[in-house]
């Protein structure tokens, strides 16, 4: 099952009608979701009665316009909608826990205006049991292909595996992308050289077994000297899905989401894959 959580944004309603194509080519259910706080999910005759029925109606409304869309565009889909008990974040991540991917819009449910992501889609990135994708916009025209982040981290390979896998199902390519920074000093150019070498070799050698386990989705190997977030941010301008690990480069040990997926949330140019678990 995907899950997506819906606000009644553009964003919402982006991020709905994709999780519906997703849905549509894993050919699982589709589950349209939006939160509420504990008490206004409860009907009764309280001070605050009223209130909660009207937000409830509130809620029904958003999710009747997601599942408009959702129908319109893949009538033979499988979808069901739900109000949330509780505090947007805890009821999508609880509810993650039975989906294989999470989506939400990128400006999340209860998003701050002005700020690029939303601390709702900033939670659930960090916190889902499952995959998540946010949502902002769909380039109008994408190039078709994915972009990956890839470092030597152990967890490169939930990476790789998520990124080949949307690739071959949605018939695209990959391109394979590695951010190095080495301080190019006067004198130390050989030295510099080699680094790149290394780095480059690095790459082909992490891609080598999805290379033969999905012989036909086209690779593009691309080694750029430069900070990852700006690489990878101009590296997806145009692309249909850019795929990051929720531990990133050079993460601190403790932190929930590493600096570049952080950055990510923020910068992305596409839909953005911030691939949790293993495959």
């Amino acid at each position: 099952m995907i899950i997506v959580g819906v606000d009644g944004s553009r964003a919402g309603l982006e991020a709905a009608g994709w999780a519906a194509e997703e849905a549509a080519l894993r050919d699982v259910p589709l589950k349209l979701v939006h939160a509420l706080p504990d008490w206004a999910c409860k009907e009764g005759a309280g001070r605050y009665a009223e209130v909660g029925r009207w937000m409830r109606e509130g809620g029904k409304t958003v999710l009747a316009a997601a599942e408009d869309r959702v129908r319109r565009e893949h009538p033979k889909l499988a979808v069901e909608t739900a109000l949330l008990p509780g505090d947007p974040r805890a009821a999508l991540v609880d509810a993650s826990k039975d989906a294989e991917l999470t989506v939400i819009g990128s400006h999340g449910m209860g998003g701050v205006r002005g700020m690029l992501v939303g601390s709702v889609a900033f939670g659930v990135a960090g916190h889902a049991e499952s995959d998540v994708v946010l949502v902002r916009e769909v380039p109008a025209s994408p190039r078709g292909e994915v972009v990956v982040g890839v470092d030597g981290a152990p967890t490169a390979s939930r990476v790789l595996d998520f990124a080949f896998t949307e690739a071959e199902l949605r018939g695209l390519s990959v391109r394979a992308v590695h951010a190095w920074s080495w301080p190019r000093l006067v004198g130390f150019g050989s030295a510099g050289s080699e680094k790149e070498r290394d780095e480059v070799r690095m790459l082909k050698d992490r891609l080598a077994p999805y290379r033969e386990r999905h012989p036909g989705v086209p690779v593009v190997e691309e080694v750029v000297h430069g900070h990852p977030i700006g690489v990878l941010r101009q590296a997806a301008a145009g692309a249909d899905l850019l795929v990051v690990g929720s531990h990133g480069y050079g993460t601190l040990a403790g932190m929930v989401l590493g600096s570049v997926s952080q950055g990510m949330l923020h910068h992305s140019p596409c839909p953005l894959a911030v691939a949790r678990r293993d495959r």
